[in-house]
């Protein structure tokens, strides 16, 4: 290791026994088709212990894992000789950029502080005030987020951070509706059953709504096990049917729900709600492979196209686009914006739609709008738009 990087290292140290780093992020992978795409680095006060709370990000999962802080230094050094090439680490005093060069060159820049600490900085132990509480929630222990005390385990910290947040979405969402006809829920590709039992919790013991909620999913052992869960916790509303999103009947949803549905799945979940009248639909794509391979610009975009991990990036902003500007050519104000902080997920990016009484334009108005973003890059056709030529 190079008398520099050595520095660098050691004042790392320093700062982290100071309380002054905020965050600490590896990225650039030396081999770029490796899985590991990131790691995030924390430091936590856990029952007073000084730690380093490591997120690995893979493609479809993160893993979490805690360090002391002498063993996460070590750690982060080998990860920066055989792992990545980039650490940017954020202090309360100060912004740090190191970057490897290819030939083990070294090169670090400092700016002014981006972040700054807040008052439940470096706390573990202390509970946020969430909108879903720990007590007296069977089916948070049943599902893994919580202790048989109902405290939250280190390693669900995130997942039961994206749970609050995505109830707090869905509410801001629903406040202003009137679901005359009552609510029923469909949650299409439910996995494991995080979210949807969150929402009939939320909708029920807190709303005191009059709710259905219906979990779809293909892998039969997770529907019998949360149908167990829900008897188990007198959830009588609250169901799962073994399906696929592309097969499932929800003619009578008014809302449909599919989170990280993989690719076209989203397209499927999209059409399914607009053929049932759906007050509202809320995706979260996952994959967006269909486009990607359409894109051939032959304009200008080649710049941006050629480049394997922007043409990635293109694709998903365009199929996100067109997914938006078909909700409101059927009558929906959609809506695309980020429901959680990329720590916790990478997969962040919601596509809400709100079926409206009078649509401000016309089908064809927006029909043209994606006539000429496809032209733009050289795009034959969106799945989506496809399913709905049905109706």
């Amino acid at each position: 290791m190079s008398a520099e990087l050595q520095q660098f290292f050691n004042q790392l140290a320093t700062d982290i026994e100071k309380l002054q780093v905020i965050k600490i992020t590896l990225g650039n992978r030396r081999i770029k088709t490796a899985e590991l795409k990131n790691i995030f680095i924390k430091p936590l006060l856990i029952k007073n212990s000084l730690k380093l709370s490591y997120v690995y990000r893979y493609p479809t999962k993160d893993i979490t894992k805690n360090y002391d802080v002498k063993e996460g230094i070590a750690l982060m050094q080998q990860m920066l000789h055989n792992e990545f090439l980039n650490a940017d680490v954020f202090t309360s005093q100060k912004d740090v950029h190191l970057a490897l060069q290819e030939n083990e060159r070294l090169k670090i820049t400092t700016n002014a502080p981006s972040l700054k600490i807040t008052e439940q900085a470096n706390q573990h132990d202390k509970q946020k005030n969430r909108i879903i509480q720990t007590t007296e929630k069977g089916y948070l222990q049943a599902l893994g987020i919580t202790s048989a005390e109902g405290k939250v385990k280190k390693d669900r910290q995130d997942k039961y951070k994206q749970i609050n947040s995505y109830v707090e979405i869905i509410d801001g969402i629903i406040k202003d509706i009137d679901f005359k006809e009552g609510l029923h829920v469909v949650d299409m590709g439910c996995g494991k059953g995080y979210l949807t039992f969150a929402l009939y919790d939320y909708l029920t013991s807190k709303l005191h709504l009059e709710a259905t909620v219906t979990g779809i999913e293909l892998r039969q052992e997770l529907v019998d096990n949360c149908n167990r869960i829900a008897r188990e916790s007198s959830y009588e509303a609250l169901g799962f049917q073994s399906g696929t999103i592309e097969d499932a009947v929800v003619n009578n949803a008014n809302m449909l729900i599919a989170l990280h549905a993989c690719d076209t799945a989203t397209d499927d979940a999209i059409y399914s709600g607009i053929k049932a009248n759906a007050r509202v639909i809320i995706c979260a794509p996952c994959c967006h492979k269909q486009i990607r391979k359409q894109m051939a610009p032959d304009n200008e975009l080649k710049s941006i196209t050629k480049h394997g991990i922007l043409m990635e990036r293109q694709a998903e902003i365009v199929t996100d686009a067109i997914r938006s500007l078909l909700l409101e050519a059927w009558g929906y104000k959609s809506r695309v914006f980020e429901f959680i902080a990329t720590e916790h997920t990478p997969k962040n990016v919601l596509i809400v739609g709100v079926k409206q009484d009078k649509p401000a334009n016309t089908k064809q108005f927006y029909l043209n709008k994606i006539g000429a973003l496809k032209s733009l890059f050289g795009i034959q056709m969106h799945h989506l738009e496809t399913l709905l030529e049905r109706l």
